[in-house]
Formats: C-alpha cells, sequence, structure tokens
C-alpha cells in the first residue's frame, strides 16, 4: 500500500514540476466581457455576485467573501490617453482618494507601487495599495489601470493583509491577467 501512495506522489511531483505554467493556471478560470472589450483571470472557487449601481462585475471567494475582484468601466475625458491623464503615481493618488478611500470614509489608502506596463499597443498602469480601515484592520488593493475607446477600465482586487501573504501570487497573476481590447 505505502508503494502505491509513494508511486503516486511521486507522478504528481513529477508532472507538477514538469508543468509548471499549467499547474500555476490552474488554480484561476477566465472572464470575458465581449460587449464592453475586457477580460481577466479570477481564482478557482470564486463566484460571481450581482451588485447594482455600482461595479461591471464583481467576484468574490466563496470561503473569505471579503476577498474580491471588481472591474469599473467609466468614461474618459474626450480624446484623452491614459499618460494624459497622468503618471502611473498621479493617477493612483486619485484612484486611492476617490475610490478607495473617498473623504468621510474613515479609510486611508496608502499607495505601495505605481508602474507602467505595456502589452502589445496598450498601456497598463499597475497600482498598489495598503487600505487601513476605520476599525485599524488593513486590506491589500492592487489595481489595473486602462484607457480605451474613450473609457477607463479599472480593475480592482482586495484582500485582507492577514491573508496577503498567503494569495500574494494569486492576486497579482489576476490583475496581471486584466486586458482591454
Amino acid at each position: 500500500m505505502w508503494k502505491k501512495i509513494l508511486l503516486l506522489f511521486l507522478i504528481t511531483l513529477s508532472f507538477l514540476i514538469t508543468n509548471v505554467d499549467i499547474a500555476a493556471a490552474a488554480g484561476l478560470k477566465s472572464y470575458v466581457n465581449t460587449d464592453k472589450g475586457y477580460q481577466f483571470l479570477y481564482p478557482n472557487g470564486w463566484v460571481q455576485v450581482k451588485v447594482s449601481g455600482g461595479p461591471d462585475v464583481v467576484f468574490h471567494d466563496i470561503i473569505e467573501t471579503t476577498e474580491n475582484v471588481s472591474v469599473i468601466v467609466s468614461p474618459a475625458p474626450s480624446n484623452k490617453t491614459l499618460a494624459e491623464l497622468g503618471t502611473p503615481t498621479e493617477v493612483g493618488y486619485k484612484l486611492g482618494k476617490n475610490a478607495l478611500a473617498p473623504e468621510g470614509s474613515g479609510r486611508k489608502a496608502e499607495l505601495v507601487d505605481a508602474r507602467e506596463r505595456q502589452v502589445e499597443d496598450k498601456t497598463y498602469y499597475m497600482l498598489e495599495y495598503v487600505v487601513k480601515l476605520p476599525n485599524n484592520r488593513k486590506r491589500h488593493n492592487l489595481a489595473s489601470v486602462a484607457l480605451r475607446r474613450g473609457k477607463v477600465f479599472t480593475l480592482n482586487a482586495s484582500v485582507s493583509q492577514r491573508r496577503w501573504p498567503r494569495v500574494k501570487r494569486l492576486i497579482e497573476d489576476t490583475v496581471s491577467s486584466f486586458s482591454v481590447y
């Protein structure tokens, strides 16, 4: 019996070692919105929830329900590019101030990283925040912002700071997978 267990373990281990990319991708599912022209990967075990009057789409973990990913599509100023809206840091501060920690919310958003990412002919701003809530708990937020066809697309992923070390790679993969077309 031990030989069978060991053999099964070795086969599984050899599969994981030889197919690292497949193993990493196995934890993500695809979401595509062809009407609005965006797509991203989200963690397996998360479910879509309906939210009226808010984000275009929201997914959250079925166990840790405060862990979520959402997409907001909003109009952009006429004929502007993402660079004309500001640098990654400037856009990051605006997003933090207006969306993550608006005045009167009791939240404080600290922008800890802001960078630009080029994918083919598209520019994305990758933003990272630590958000302090009124109850002194902290959350970790990652966002990807793109401008396409006169609209600003913002994917935001949020998890508790307590869980961040465990889910960091999964959330980074989710945010990096966001693309507009």
